[in-house]
C-alpha cells in the first residue's frame, strides 16, 4: 500500500516510478491529443495559462531553447563580424547610401561615420581638415563632406564670364552641333574607362582596405601594386572625370529665381547617367514634377507623404486669393519650368473648388482675374510640345461641362490638361479610374504619388474627414508652429505601419491574380478609348475617298453600340447605389424606430410617442420616397434598352423633395432631442449603447445614419452628369436628365447653404467665446475669412523718414478679418503649474469696419522688417508679421476683403 501512495492528487503515485511515468506520459499523450484538436485561440489561451504558472527557471528554460534555434540571418551582421569586415562592407557605399544607414540602427551609425570611411572620399576631390581631430571627436570628416558638398558652386562657362570676366567667343549653330557630338563621345569614353577602372580595382583591393584607391595614408605596407596599364587608368580617368563636369555644366538650362537673379542646379553623379542617355542634351530633361495641395482636403497630411521622393510639394490654404497662391508657386519652382503640374483640390465635375470664392467652371473661367492666373500658371509649365501638361485631381472627365473647362484651359493657356473620367460614388475614388486624354503610358497620379499609398487615403477618406475636424481643432492650439511638418508625418505613419499592405501582398495568389485582371481591364479600355477618339477622324478619312455608304452606317453602329454599352453601365451603377442608401435607411427603421415602437405598445417604453415623431418621422418618409425610385429605377432596368429613359423617374423624384426639405429643417432639433433623451432617460441611454456600432449598423451611431440624406445628392450629381455625358444629343432622354440635373443640382445648392450658415454661427460663437470682452458679432450673411498673429510696435520718432525710423515691440495682437469688420485682440499665453502645454488667451481690444480702414505699407529698413500699419476712425495700429510671406498674404487677403465690402 505504500507504493501505492500519493501526492498532490489521489491518481498519482509517490514512490512508484515507473508508473507515476506511465502515468505521467499518458496525461501528456491525452493533453496532446485534446491540444490537436482545439482551435488557435484555444491553444494560444492554454500556452497563457501555462506560462502563468511557470517559475522563473522554467520561463528561462524556454527563453534558452528558443534563443538557440534563432535563425543567423536575422541578427545584424555589424554585431556580429569584425570590426574591419563591417567597414569593408560599408566601404562600397556611395556618401548618400552612407547617410542613409546611418539612420537605421546605433551600431550603423557608428560604424558609418567613421572617419576611415570619409577621409578617402574628402582627399579623392581635394578636401582636407583645417585641423587634426582629437582622439575623442567623432565624425569629423562627415561632417566636412557634408559642409564642402553643400557649399559647392558649379559655373557654366558664361556665367563665369559673366562673374570673373572671362572670355567666351559666341558660337554658330554648327559649332553648337559639333561641340555636342564631341562632348557625346567624350561622355561614352569616359563611362568605358570608369567600368575598366572599377572592374580592376575589384579584382585587386585587399579585404583590410576601408577606403578608396585615391587614399594613400590608409594605404597598408602589404597592399599589392597596381599595374601600370591600372594606374594609367586612373589618372585618365581623373583628368576625364574632370572634363565631364566642364563640359555638362555647359548644358544646363538657365533659369531665374523670383527675385531675378541666375541661378544653376547642381550637376551630381546621380544625374549624369540621365544626361547621357539623351542625345539632344534637351532642356527640359531635367525639369521637376510639381503638386499643388488644397488644405481643403481631408487628411491632406497623408497625401503630402504620399507623394514620391523628387516631386515638388506644396500645400496652400484654402482662403488665400489668387495672387497670393501664384506667388507660392513661383517661389516654390524658384524660376524654373515644371514638366507637369498636378492639381489636388476639391471638386466635382463640372467644376474645380480652387480657392474660397472661386469654384473654377464654364461661367467664370473667362473673368479677368481668373484668366490672368491661368494664363501666369501656364507659364510656369513646359508646353505640350515639350510633353508637359496640368493634371487636375477632380473628376472634370466624367461630364461635358468639365470637359469644356479643360479644353478652354487649353486653348488659353498652350498646355494640355487632363482629369480623371471616373463616376464612382465614394470618395476620391475617381483619382484611380482612367484619365482623359492619358498619352504616358501610365495614370498620372502614378507620375506624382506612391499608389498603394494614396489608394490606401482614399478607402479611409470619409471615416479621417470626419475624426481629422475633431483632431485638429484640439491639437491646433497646442501644436501651431509644428502643424505643417510633424502632423502629416505622425498620422501617415501610424496609419501605413498599422494598416500596410502586408497582409494583402503576403498572398502573392491573390495580388498576382489581381494584378493580371487590371491588365485586362485596362487593355480593353484602352482599346475602347483609342476607337472612341479616333471615329469622327476615321470617319472624315472614309468619306473623303468615297467609300460606300454601308461602311459608314457600321462604323456609326459600333459608336451608338458602345455609347449605348456606357450608358448602362452608369444606369446600373445608378440602381445598385440607390440600393446601398435604402439598405442604410432600412437600418434606421428596423433597429430603432421597430423596437422603440413594440416597447411603446407594450407599456414598457423607452421613449415617448412624442420623442419617437420628432426624431423618426421625417426619415421614414425618406425611406418610403426612395424605396418609391428604387422600384421604378428597377422596373426600367429591367427592361432597359438604348432607346429607354431615366431622366423622367428622376424628375418625378425631384418634384417630391419637400420631403427631405422638412427633414433639413428638422435636423438640429432631431439632434438635440437625441441628446436630451439620452441624458434624461436611462433606458433610452442603455438602448443605444446595445444598438449603436454594431454589425447590424455597419458599426455607425444613429447619429451618424441620419447623415446619409445630406450626403446622397452629391452621388445624385455625379451619376447623373455620367448618364447624360454617354446621352446622344438626339436621344428624347436628353432633355429630361438636363431638368432633373438642374433640380439635383439646385436642391444640392439649398442643402450647401445650410451646412454653411450652422457652420459660420458655430464659428463666431466659438470666437466670441474664447475672446475676453467680446461683443456680440454673430450676424446675418458674416463669416470669418483669416486670422493673423502680428507684433504691435511702437515707433519713437515719427518725424524723422521711415528707413531711420525705431521701434519698440509692446504687445502681441491677432487680427480676426471678417467679411464686413477687422476686429483687432491683445494676445498673451498662460501656462498651467506642472504642465507643459500653453493656453492663449485672447483680450478685445477695438473693431473696425472694413469699408473705413486704411492701409499704410512701411518699407524694410534696418530697424523694421514686415511691418505696415492699419488705421481707423479713432485708432492706428503698427504691425509687423515674422514671416515675409506671411505679410504678403495677409496684405492680399485684406485688400481684397476691403474691395468686397465697399462693392456691397
Amino acid at each position: 500500500m505504500e507504493s501505492f501512495h500519493t501526492r498532490f492528487s489521489a491518481w498519482t503515485p509517490f514512490s512508484n516510478k515507473s508508473l507515476n511515468r506511465q502515468l505521467f506520459q499518458e496525461r501528456v499523450a491525452l493533453i496532446s491529443h485534446w491540444f490537436d484538436l482545439w482551435t488557435n485561440k484555444q491553444r494560444q489561451e492554454f500556452l497563457f495559462t501555462i506560462f502563468l504558472r511557470c517559475s522563473k527557471s522554467q520561463l528561462r528554460f524556454v527563453q534558452d531553447w528558443f534563443s538557440e534555434r534563432m535563425q543567423v540571418a536575422r541578427v545584424d551582421f555589424s554585431t556580429v563580424l569584425p570590426r574591419f569586415i563591417s567597414l569593408y562592407i560599408f566601404s562600397f557605399l556611395s556618401p548618400k547610401d552612407l547617410c542613409a544607414a546611418a539612420q537605421v540602427s546605433w551600431p550603423w551609425k557608428f560604424l558609418t561615420e567613421q572617419d576611415c570611411l570619409w577621409m578617402p572620399k574628402c582627399i579623392k576631390f581635394g578636401w582636407f581638415l583645417p585641423y587634426t581631430p582629437t582622439d575623442n571627436e567623432y565624425g569629423a570628416w562627415k561632417r566636412h563632406y557634408v559642409a564642402c558638398v553643400s557649399h559647392l558652386d558649379w559655373l557654366t562657362p558664361r556665367e563665369a564670364a559673366a562673374t570673373y570676366g572671362t572670355l567666351n567667343e559666341p558660337k554658330t549653330e554648327d559649332e553648337e552641333l559639333l561641340e555636342r557630338q564631341r562632348e557625346k563621345c567624350l561622355r561614352k569614353r569616359i563611362w568605358e574607362k570608369i567600368v575598366l577602372r572599377k572592374k580592376e580595382l575589384f579584382k585587386v583591393r585587399p579585404p583590410w582596405v576601408s577606403g578608396t584607391c585615391c587614399s594613400s595614408v590608409l594605404k597598408p605596407r602589404c597592399q599589392p601594386r597596381l599595374s601600370q596599364t591600372v594606374r594609367e587608368q586612373v589618372g585618365l580617368h581623373e583628368a576625364l572625370e574632370k572634363q565631364l563636369v566642364l563640359t555638362s555644366l555647359e548644358t544646363l538650362p538657365k533659369r531665374s529665381n523670383i527675385s531675378g537673379s541666375h541661378s544653376y542646379p547642381l550637376l551630381s553623379k546621380k544625374n549624369w547617367h540621365g544626361v547621357h542617355k539623351n542625345d539632344d542634351s534637351s532642356s527640359y530633361a531635367l525639369r521637376p514634377h510639381f503638386m499643388l495641395i488644397s488644405s481643403r482636403i481631408p487628411a491632406y497630411e497623408m497625401v503630402v507623404e504620399s507623394v514620391k521622393a523628387g516631386v515638388i510639394s506644396v500645400v496652400y490654404e484654402h482662403n488665400v486669393t489668387l495672387e497670393s497662391l501664384l506667388y507660392l508657386i513661383e517661389k516654390a519652382l524658384a524660376g524654373q519650368k515644371a514638366q507637369s503640374m498636378g492639381i489636388f483640390s476639391d471638386g466635382d465635375s463640372r467644376e474645380i473648388n480652387l480657392l474660397q470664392g472661386y469654384k473654377i467652371g464654364v461661367k467664370n473661367l473667362l473673368r479677368p482675374e481668373v484668366r490672368d492666373f491661368w494664363e501666369k500658371l501656364g507659364s510656369c509649365v513646359a508646353t505640350e510640345e515639350e510633353g508637359g501638361h496640368v493634371d487636375f485631381f477632380v473628376p472634370l472627365g466624367a461630364s461635358e461641362a468639365g470637359i469644356e473647362v479643360l479644353s478652354q484651359l487649353s486653348q488659353l493657356t498652350g498646355t494640355f490638361f487632363t482629369a480623371p473620367t471616373g463616376i464612382a460614388t465614394g470618395s476620391y475614388q475617381h483619382i484611380l479610374s482612367d484619365w482623359l486624354g492619358s498619352q504616358w503610358g501610365k495614370a498620372p497620379s502614378s507620375i506624382y504619388f506612391c499608389e498603394s499609398k494614396l489608394q490606401t487615403w482614399s478607402s479611409f477618406t470619409d471615416f479621417l474627414e470626419e475624426t481629422l475636424k475633431t483632431v485638429r481643432k484640439q491639437l491646433y492650439p497646442l501644436f501651431k508652429e509644428l502643424h505643417k511638418s510633424i502632423s502629416g508625418r505622425m498620422i501617415g505613419q501610424f496609419m501605413f505601419d498599422t494598416m500596410g499592405m502586408t497582409n494583402i501582398l503576403n498572398n502573392q495568389d491573390t495580388a498576382q491574380a489581381l494584378a493580371d485582371g487590371l491588365m485586362e481591364l485596362s487593355k480593353e479600355d484602352s482599346e475602347r478609348n483609342v476607337v472612341e477618339d479616333n471615329s469622327w477622324d476615321t470617319k472624315s478619312r472614309l468619306s473623303k475617298n468615297d467609300l460606300n455608304f454601308e461602311a459608314l452606317i457600321n462604323l456609326e453602329r459600333i459608336l451608338q453600340k458602345d455609347s449605348a454599352e456606357k450608358r448602362a453601365r452608369v444606369v446600373r451603377e445608378l440602381l445598385q447605389s440607390e440600393r446601398k442608401y435604402v439598405q442604410m435607411l432600412e437600418i434606421v427603421r428596423n433597429v430603432y424606430v421597430a423596437p422603440l415602437k413594440a416597447a411603446l405598445s407594450s407599456n414598457r417604453a423607452i421613449l415617448s410617442a412624442a420623442n419617437i415623431q420628432i426624431i423618426f418621422s421625417d426619415i421614414l418618409q425618406i425611406l418610403s420616397l426612395n424605396r418609391q425610385f428604387l422600384d421604378n429605377l428597377r422596373d426600367r432596368l429591367q427592361e432597359w434598352g438604348p432607346t429607354h429613359c431615366v431622366g423622367e423617374i428622376v424628375m418625378k423624384f425631384g418634384s417630391q423633395l419637400n420631403t427631405y426639405t422638412n427633414f433639413f429643417n428638422n435636423y438640429p432639433v432631431i439632434l438635440k432631442t437625441i441628446e436630451k433623451c439620452r441624458e434624461m432617460i436611462p433606458a433610452f441611454r442603455t438602448f443605444l449603447k446595445r444598438h449603436d456600432k454594431t454589425i447590424v449598423t455597419k458599426m455607425l451611431s444613429l447619429p451618424e445614419l441620419l447623415l446619409y440624406p445630406s450626403r446622397r445628392f452629391e452621388e445624385y450629381l455625379n451619376l447623373l452628369y455620367a448618364v447624360r455625358l454617354h446621352t446622344p444629343a438626339e436621344h428624347v432622354d436628353r432633355g429630361d436628365l438636363t431638368t432633373a440635373i438642374d433640380q439635383i443640382k439646385k436642391y444640392k445648392g439649398y442643402i450647401d447653404q445650410m451646412k454653411q450658415n450652422i457652420s459660420m454661427k458655430d464659428h463666431l460663437s466659438d470666437i466670441q467665446r474664447i475672446i475676453w470682452g467680446c461683443p456680440t458679432i454673430s450676424e446675418v450673411n458674416r463669416y470669418l475669412i483669416r486670422v493673423q498673429d502680428v507684433a504691435q510696435l511702437h515707433c519713437c520718432d515719427e518725424e524723422i523718414s521711415f528707413s531711420l525710423r525705431l521701434y519698440e515691440h509692446i504687445h502681441d495682437l491677432s487680427l480676426f478679418l471678417f467679411s464686413d469688420a477687422l476686429l483687432v485682440s491683445s494676445r498673451g499665453t498662460s501656462h498651467t503649474p506642472f504642465e507643459r502645454t500653453s493656453k492663449t488667451t485672447y483680450q478685445f481690444i477695438a473693431s473696425v469696419a472694413l469699408h473705413r480702414l486704411l492701409i499704410e505699407n512701411i518699407p524694410d529698413s534696418k530697424y523694421v522688417k514686415n511691418a505696415f500699419i492699419l488705421q481707423g476712425p479713432k485708432y492706428k495700429w503698427i504691425c509687423a508679421t515674422e514671416i515675409e510671406d506671411d505679410k504678403f498674404l495677409w496684405l492680399s487677403v485684406l485688400r481684397n476683403a476691403i474691395k468686397s465690402s465697399m462693392e456691397k
